[in-house]
């Protein structure tokens, strides 16, 4: 899997961002039965004055949020709680993109009392589901959703970040 990082908040570099994203996003696709070896990845690391923007332009919410997905083709189920259709071999590779913003994971860790490695990695997989189709509008696919990050991320040995709440995706 290529995780294409372009890091924009140097800050990303002391929490070696690279890492976390690739071992993520792998455990992702790995979990839902994909090749992390034939999917890409990229992957904004950012401010949150950089994310408001892009929150601002394609959500019409100008304010600062943990992570923002954006797949490269549309792949959500027609019905509620459905799984997605898995991404088709031999087509375009590029899964989409993500972004992540510094100081809002910042602080939502330690708000949480935990360590940020493991809220970016709730992340990156929370990401990466969106990009495959997955999403939380509906209680039925919101529970499909969070019940996969948590088998991921137990897998990663991280908490299950959903067990109070603290610093969920959006």
């Amino acid at each position: 899997m290529t995780v294409d990082t372009i890091i924009e908040d140097p800050r990303w570099t002391a929490h070696g961002i690279d890492a976390v994203a690739g071992t993520a996003a792998q455990a992702a696709l790995r979990h839902l039965g994909l090749d992390p070896a034939a999917w890409e990845i990229s992957l904004l690391a950012c401010d949150d004055q950089r994310i408001a923007q892009l929150n601002g332009s394609f959500r019409g919410k100008a304010q600062p949020t943990n992570v923002l997905s954006w797949p490269s083709e549309d792949r959500a189920p027609d019905t509620p709680g459905a799984a997605p259709a898995s991404p088709g071999a031999g087509g375009d590779t590029e899964l989409g993109d993500i972004a992540i913003a510094f100081e809002t994971c910042a602080r939502e860790a330690a708000q949480a009392g935990k360590p940020i490695a493991d809220h970016v990695t709730h992340l990156i997989v929370h990401g990466t589901l969106h990009l495959l189709g997955y999403d939380h509008e509906t209680d039925a696919d919101a529970a499909l959703m969070e019940g996969l990050e948590v088998e991921i991320l137990a897998r990663l040995g991280v908490a299950n970040p959903y067990s109070d709440h603290a610093g969920t995706a959006n």
